[in-house]
C-alpha cells in the first residue's frame, strides 16, 4: 500500500496530538492514586527517572519508525523491515500493539463513564453535604447497576468514534486545538486553588521529599509502567502519529516538549488532589477509588466546594476524551491498512471495544466473584497487566527495532536531530533504555 496521504497541518498540530494521547486517565486518576499506593515522593521520583531514560527515548523511537514508514503501524514495521533486509514477521509488533491498546481503552471508557457520572452529580450538588460514608456508598451502587454503568461507556465510546471517523485533520486535530489549551487552564485554575488550602504544604512534602527505603522492585515496575503509560508508549499510538509527522519538524524537540507536559500535568494533578486530600486529613493511598469518593468528601466542605468539584470532573472528561480519540487512532489505522473505509474501521473498533469493556463493566456486579488470572477479576486484569507489562514489552520491542534492525541512515533521516543527536539517541536506546527495561521488568516479576 502507499504511504499514508494524511498530515497534521502544523507542527503546534502534531505535539497537541501527541500530548492528547499522553495527557488522560494515566495523568488525573491513575497517577494520583498509584503515587499514594506507592509512597508519594519515591515513586515520583522513580516515575520521573523512568520518563528521562525510558520512556523519552523510546517515545522518539516509536515516532521516528511511524515517520520512515509513512505507512499504518503492521506495514511501516513490515515495509521498514524488509527493506532492511530482515524478517517480515517485525510487522506482528504492529498487531501486538493494536491489542494492547484495544485491552486499555475497554477499561478506559469504562473509567471514562464514571467522569460522566460525576460531572453530573457535581453540578447537581448530589455531593454538599455528604460524608464519605454516603459518597462511597453511592459509588458502590453505581458500580453495582449494570445499566448506568453501561450507558456512561455507551456515550463516552460513541463521543470518541464520531471524532476518530472524522479522520486525521477534521477529527483528531480539531479536537485535540479546541481542547488541550482548555484541559491546561483548567488544571492552572485547580492547582491555583490547591495553594490556597492549608493542605497545600503537607502535599508538597508528601509528593518532593523521597523515602529511598520505599524503593522495591515492585514499586520500580509501577513507576516503569507509569512512565509508558502516561506517555502512551509501547502500543504502537505513536507510530501512527509519526506517519502523519510534517516534514522537517524536530523530533527530538517536539517528543522533549510532550515529555514535560505530560510530567507537568501529572505534578499538577497531584498537587490539586492531594493538597485537598490533605487539607480535610484524609488518606492519600485511598487506591482507585481516590478520584471518586475521597475528592468529592473533600470538596464538599471547601468553599464553592460543587464548583470545584465540578471544574475537576469537567477536567478529568476532557483529558480522557482527547486520550481515547488518540489511543483509538492506530486501529482504526490498522484497519484501514486492512481495506477498510476510515468509517467502517471506526465503527468496527467502537462496537468491539464497546462489547470487551462490558466485561469491565459487569466486575463490579455479574462477575465481581469471576477470578481469571492472578487471583485478579477482568477489571483489576486489564487495568493492570497492558499498562504494566504489555507496554514496557512492546517499548522494548520498539526500541530494537528502531535501534537495531532500522537502517541508520532512516533512523537518521527519520529523527532528524543531527548526526551527534543521533548517536546520542542511539547509545542511550541500546544500552540504556532497553537492558533497563528488561531488568526491571524481570525484577518486578520474579
Amino acid at each position: 500500500m502507499n504511504e499514508t496521504l494524511e498530515r497534521w497541518s502544523s507542527r503546534r498540530a502534531f505535539i497537541l496530538a501527541v500530548t492528547g494521547a499522553a495527557v488522560g486517565l494515566g495523568n488525573i486518576w491513575r497517577f494520583p492514586y498509584i503515587t499514594g499506593e506507592n509512597g508519594g515522593a519515591a515513586f515520583l521520583l522513580l516515575y520521573v527517572a523512568f520518563v528521562l531514560l525510558l520512556g523519552l527515548p523510546v517515545m522518539m523511537a516509536e515516532i521516528l519508525i511511524g515517520r520512515a514508514g509513512r505507512r499504518s503501524p503492521m506495514q511501516s514495521l513490515s515495509h521498514l523491515a524488509t527493506q532492511a533486509g530482515h524478517s517480515r514477521h517485525w510487522r506482528w509488533l504492529g498487531l501486538f500493539g493494536a491489542f494492547t491498546v484495544f485491552c486499555i481503552l475497554s477499561f478506559y471508557s469504562v473509567v471514562s463513564g464514571w467522569s460522566i457520572e460525576f460531572l453530573v452529580s457535581s453540578i447537581n450538588g448530589d455531593f454538599v453535604g455528604q460524608d464519605a460514608a454516603s459518597i462511597g456508598a453511592g459509588f458502590d451502587a453505581f458500580l453495582a447497576d449494570p445499566a448506568r454503568m453501561t450507558f456512561n461507556h455507551t456515550l463516552f465510546l460513541v463521543m470518541t468514534m464520531l471524532v476518530v471517523a472524522a479522520g486525521v485533520t477534521k477529527g483528531l486535530e480539531r479536537l485535540n486545538n479546541m481542547l488541550m489549551p482548555l484541559l491546561y487552564l483548567l488544571l492552572l485554575v485547580l492547582a491555583g486553588h490547591a495553594a490556597t488550602t492549608s493542605g497545600f504544604g503537607p502535599a508538597l512534602a508528601w509528593l518532593f521529599t523521597p523515602d529511598l527505603s520505599a524503593m522495591t522492585p515492585m514499586v520500580m515496575i509501577h513507576a516503569m509502567g507509569h512512565a509508558f503509560f502516561t506517555l502512551a508508549v509501547g502500543a504502537c499510538a505513536l507510530m501512527a502519529y509519526g506517519a502523519y509527522m510534517p516534514d522537517h519538524q524536530s523530533l527530538p524537540r517536539a517528543a522533549a516538549g510532550v515529555a514535560v507536559l505530560d510530567v507537568t500535568v501529572a505534578l499538577l494533578a497531584g498537587i490539586a488532589i492531594f493538597s485537598v486530600v490533605f487539607a480535610q486529613g484524609m488518606d492519600p493511598a485511598e487506591g482507585p477509588g481516590l478520584m471518586f469518593v475521597t475528592l468529592p468528601v473533600a470538596f464538599a466542605d471547601l468553599p464553592f466546594g460543587a464548583f470545584w468539584l465540578s471544574l475537576f470532573f469537567l477536567l478529568l472528561l476532557l483529558a480522557t476524551w482527547t486520550s481515547s480519540i488518540n489511543l483509538a487512532e492506530p486501529m482504526v489505522a490498522t484497519l484501514q491498512g486492512w481495506g477498510l473505509g476510515r468509517g467502517q474501521a471506526a465503527a468496527a473498533v467502537g462496537v468491539t471495544v464497546w462489547l470487551v469493556g462490558l466485561l469491565s463493566v459487569l466486575s463490579f456486579s455479574t462477575l465481581a466473584d469471576v477470578h481469571v488470572l492472578f487471583g485478579m477479576n477482568v477489571f483489576e486484569l486489564v487495568t493492570t497487566v497492558p499498562p504494566e507489562i504489555f507496554l514496557p514489552v512492546g517499548g522494548a520491542l520498539i526500541a530494537v527495532f528502531a535501534a537495531w534492525v532500522l537502517p541508520e541512515v532512516e533512523a537518521l533521516r527519520a529523527l532528524d536531530a543531527g548526526p551527534t543527536g543521533f548517536r546520542v539517541w542511539r547509545t542511550t536506546v541500546r544500552w540504556v533504555s532497553i537492558p533497563l527495561t528488561l531488568v526491571v521488568l524481570i525484577s518486578g516479576l520474579i
